[in-house]
C-alpha cells in the first residue's frame, strides 16, 4: 500500500481542522439551554425494600418486575406492564404518595424506594420506554430539532433535568423535601452548564408542569443569581392556573392516553400525588363564580370549591394539604425576574365544564368542551402576564397543536427553534410590556 504523501496529509489536516472550526461555531454561538419535563415526561425508576408489602401474588416482587437491575432497580415509569390490569394495581401502589402530617411533607408507599436517573443529561427524557421508542417518544423531537436548527449538541450544549413529577413544591413554611432538593439540583446544574459554556447564561426550556418549577425556581433566586445565569425563560404549554381536566383526573381517574387501562385503577395513586393537586384549577384564573366547572345533579362545583369537591368525592385526607401547602403557591407566583417567551397551542377542544350523572364519580363525565390546547385551558395557558406583572413576556400562539402534540408537531417545532434562535441572537432584549405572535395552522 503506497504511504499518502504530504499533499494528502495536508489536505486531510485542512479537512479536519474546517470540521472542527465549524463545530466550534455551531456550538459557540448559542447558550447553553437546560429541558425541564412536564407531569410523567421523564423516566422513574423503583426498588423494593424489606418493608414492602405487595396486595397480591402479582405484585411479589419475585413475579413483578420482572426485568430488573442486578442491584433491583426498575423502570416504574414507563413501563408496558401497566397495560395489563393485574399489573396496573401493582404500578398504582408503587407510585402512591402519602402524607404524614407529622412531616408535613409526602413520602413513598413503604417499602418503595423512588429515584430518577441521569440529571444532567437529556437520557430519560427522550423516549419513556427506550425499548418503544416510537410509542413513548417525548422530548426526542425536540432536542433533534434543537441541533438541526440551532446547532445544539446534546448533553453538552443541551442539558436535561429530570424530576420526580410526583412531588410538588408548597408554600412557605412547609416541607418539600423531594422538590427542594430538586430546585437546589437544579440551580447547581445552571451554573454548572454556564460555567462549561464560557460563562454564557443559560435559557431554560419547559414543558407544562415543568414551567411552574421553573417560575418557582426564579423566584426563589436571587435577583444578582438570576442576572448572572439566567439568559430566557421559555414555557411550552405551561398550565399557569391549572385545568380543568385535572378534576377529572381526581374525580375518575385519567389514563393519559394509555390503552387498555382503567381509570379508577389508577385513581387512587392520582389523587395522592402532590403535584397533580398542584395542578387544579386556581380560583385568580377561573375566577368567574357564577361559571361551575364541574356539574352534578345536586352540587356544582367552581375553582372556589376545591376543598369541598376533594371531600366530595372521597378523597377528604388531600382538604387540609390543599388548603394549607397549595392554595399559597398561588400567591407566590410573582414576576420571574427574566425575560419569558411563552409558547402554546390554541383551537383545539379542551374540557371547559364536566357534568357528572346519576352514576356518580366512578363513571367519565360528559365533556363540555372550550379553548385550549386539548389538556390545558386557554384562560390558564394564556395567564402568566394577567395575574402577575412580569418584566418582559412574548406570547407565541400556534393554532391546532395540542398539548403533547406540541413537542412533535413539525410547524410548533419550527417556531421554538426560530425563538430559540432569535434568544440567542441576542435581539430578545428585555423590555416592558407584553407581544403576542399567533401562528396559523397549515
Amino acid at each position: 500500500m503506497n504511504k499518502p504523501s504530504s499533499l494528502h496529509l495536508l489536505l486531510i489536516a485542512m479537512l479536519i481542522t474546517a470540521t472542527i472550526t465549524l463545530m466550534s461555531q455551531a456550538t459557540g454561538n448559542v447558550h447553553p439551554l437546560i429541558l425541564i419535563p412536564g407531569n410523567g415526561g421523564n423516566q422513574l425508576e423503583a426498588r423494593l425494600d424489606r418493608d414492602y408489602k405487595p396486595s397480591s401474588i402479582w405484585c411479589s416482587s419475585w413475579l413483578n418486575p420482572v426485568r430488573k437491575k442486578s442491584d433491583g432497580w426498575f423502570r416504574l415509569w414507563f413501563d408496558v406492564s401497566v397495560l395489563l390490569s393485574p399489573f396496573t394495581k401493582c404500578f398504582n401502589e408503587r407510585m402512591m404518595l402519602y402524607y404524614d402530617a407529622d412531616l408535613d411533607d409526602y413520602q413513598n408507599a413503604p417499602g418503595v424506594q423512588t429515584r430518577v436517573s441521569h440529571f444532567g443529561s437529556t437520557k430519560s427524557l427522550l423516549y419513556l420506554d427506550p425499548r418503544l421508542r416510537d410509542a413513548t417518544s417525548y422530548m426526542s423531537h425536540l432536542v433533534n430539532a434543537l441541533g438541526k436548527g440551532c446547532g445544539y449538541v446534546n448533553d453538552q450544549t443541551i442539558l436535561g433535568a429530570p424530576y420526580d413529577f410526583r412531588y410538588g413544591l408548597a408554600g412557605s413554611g412547609h416541607s418539600t423535601r423531594v422538590a427542594s432538593q430538586y430546585l437546589q439540583d437544579l440551580k447547581q446544574l445552571v451554573e454548572k452548564a454556564s460555567s462549561e459554556n464560557d460563562g454564557k447564561p443559560v435559557i431554560l426550556l419547559s414543558h407544562s408542569l415543568g414551567g411552574l418549577f421553573v417560575l418557582h425556581f426564579l423566584n426563589r433566586s436571587s435577583p444578582s443569581w438570576r442576572r448572572k445565569y439566567i439568559k430566557h425563560f421559555v414555557a411550552l404549554a405551561a398550565p399557569w392556573g391549572g385545568t380543568v381536566e385535572q378534576m377529572r383526573t381526581f374525580a375518575s381517574g385519567n389514563t393519559l392516553g394509555v390503552p387498555f387501562v382503567n381509570p379508577l385503577l389508577v385513581r387512587p395513586q392520582q389523587r395522592r400525588s402532590e403535584s397533580n393537586q398542584w395542578l387544579l384549577p386556581h380560583s385568580k384564573v377561573f375566577h368567574d363564580r357564577t361559571k361551575p366547572l364541574l356539574v352534578t345533579p345536586r352540587v356544582n362545583y367552581t375553582a372556589y370549591e376545591m376543598d369541598r369537591f376533594l371531600a366530595d368525592i372521597g378523597f377528604s385526607e388531600g382538604v387540609v394539604p390543599y388548603k394549607t401547602r397549595v392554595l399559597p403557591l398561588t400567591e407566590e407566583m410573582v414576576t420571574p425576574g427574566v425575560p419569558v417567551t411563552c409558547i402554546y397551542g390554541k383551537g383545539v377542544d379542551t374540557p371547559g365544564v364536566l357534568v357528572y350523572g346519576e352514576g356518580g364519580f366512578d363513571e367519565q363525565p360528559e365533556i363540555k368542551y372550550g379553548d385550549g390546547d386539548g389538556t390545558v385551558n386557554l384562560a390558564s395557558l394564556a395567564a402568566l402576564e394577567l395575574v402577575h406583572e412580569v418584566e418582559s413576556l412574548k406570547t407565541v400562539e400556534i393554532d391546532g397543536v395540542s398539548h403533547t402534540s406540541i413537542l412533535k408537531d413539525e410547524m410548533a417545532l419550527k417556531e421554538i427553534v426560530e425563538q430559540i434562535k432569535i434568544i440567542n441572537s441576542g435581539l430578545a432584549k428585555s423590555r416592558r410590556g407584553q407581544s403576542i405572535i399567533q401562528v396559523e395552522s397549515k
